[in-house]
């Protein structure tokens, strides 16, 4: 399929992208309709009077996203952190230096109507705010994860799925044990803000701003062109959240502070139609190659780490692929009913991939960062399916 040079690609998109990706495959959650999500962005929405917002961290990946949903409200922001990643953004906010990992000196004396924490992993840095800020602010906002529970074996989970357990003795490690730590990590939340608390536990985050590239190594390899390796099989699952999406939501959760705990997840859809979707927004020659799970596993090309966002739909896999799971039926499949009724809303994916390559092309003049490089690297890609293929499978 080509682009006519002479229609802009987002037209492009809505006149024909219902021709590029296959229909929804049967046996996964409907998809609700979800609002215009750029209605909330633009600060257009209704809203309560301006709300005073501290924002542990900020200048990440959807702190960015969040202080501009809450200024487009009309909120005043104040930035918490060591001043160390993105000094310059926003200079027309408040900005406040400090280190969660001992100095919260700028935080004393000071008051907040809410606070948003997306930089709380170890559980004593978020004990040790929520404390310090629990007399000082109305609510408090975490920011958590769906790696929390105890497995993915089970389609359809709610919010109230059993949470995962840290292993006795183990050292409170993010990198070892990031979902067990977050599960702390609220804990010390509701204790220190108890009735005065809300919780998000978003999926893979991807979108603009992503500077861990995970789905951006999907729209960047697609835009690439060529034999592309397509992990599994094309009808199992994936599921995903914007992180403009996140920071609307969190936005809106600040204005109405009527607590809870959500699953920021969008509908999920299949690999297929997230691949195909992808590719409905590159004039490049792109070929999928779907390569069989276990013969991956096999040749040492393992989910998350080679395939970024995906996991393998199954409670049978080989070996843990994180933090302990072994991947799971239901980790693509999680519910998001509650975070729908209140207000969260999903762009399209053609609009995100197109975002996100442009975000990317601006960012980094198109040179992948070596340092932050997630997935298959094009060598090891072609040795892959050049094995796959001698296999005869």
């Amino acid at each position: 399929m080509r682009f006519n040079q002479g229609v802009g690609r987002r037209d492009f998109v809505k006149t024909s992208l219902g021709l590029a990706i296959p229909a929804a495959m049967p046996g996964l959650i409907s998809r609700p309709v979800g609002r215009d999500a750029r209605s909330q962005r633009d600060g257009s929405a209704r809203h309560r009077a301006p709300q005073n917002i501290l924002i542990l961290g900020g200048t990440g990946f959807i702190g960015p996203h969040m202080v501009r949903a809450a200024m487009a409200n009309g909120h005043e922001v104040t930035l918490f952190n060591r001043g160390r990643t993105n000094p310059g953004l926003f200079p027309s906010v408040e900005k406040l230096v400090g280190d969660r990992g001992g100095d919260l000196a700028a935080l004393r004396g000071r008051s907040w109507d809410v606070v948003i924490d997306n930089s709380g992993y170890v559980p004593a840095h978020v004990e040790a705010s929520a404390n310090l800020l629990k007399d000082r602010a109305e609510h408090y906002i975490f920011t958590a994860t769906t790696d929390v529970y105890r497995d993915y074996d089970t389609p359809g989970m709610t919010e109230d799925y059993p949470l995962g357990v840290l292993p006795e003795g183990e050292p409170h490690d993010p990198r070892r044990w990031y979902g067990q730590l977050k599960v702390i990590c609220e804990r010390a939340v509701r204790t220190a803000f108890p009735d005065r608390n809300t919780v998000i536990r978003p999926t893979w985050i991807m979108g603009p701003g992503d500077n861990n590239h995970l789905w951006t190594y999907w729209v960047k390899r697609i835009h690439e062109g060529g034999r592309v390796l397509a992990p599994g099989r094309p009808e199992w699952p994936i599921q995903w959240v914007d992180g403009r999406d996140v920071a609307d939501f969190v936005v809106q959760r600040a204005e109405a502070r009527n607590g809870g705990t959500y699953h920021l997840v969008a509908p999920p859809m299949s690999m297929a139609e997230m691949l195909y979707g992808i590719r409905a927004t590159t004039t490049a020659d792109v070929d999928f190659e779907w390569v069989d799970d276990d013969f991956l596993w096999e040749n040492g090309a393992k989910p998350w780490v080679d395939f970024p966002l995906w996991w393998p739909p199954r409670n049978d896999y080989a070996e843990p692929v994180f933090g302990g799971i072994r991947g799971g039926e239901g980790s693509a499949l999680l519910d998001g009913t509650r975070a729908w009724a209140n207000g969260l809303g999903f762009d399209p994916l053609a609009n995100i991939a197109i975002d996100t390559f442009d975000w990317y092309q601006e960012a980094f003049d198109g040179v992948w960062p070596a340092e932050q490089r997630p997935g298959l690297t094009r060598v090891r890609e072609r040795e892959l399916l050049a094995k796959w293929e001698a296999s005869g499978r």
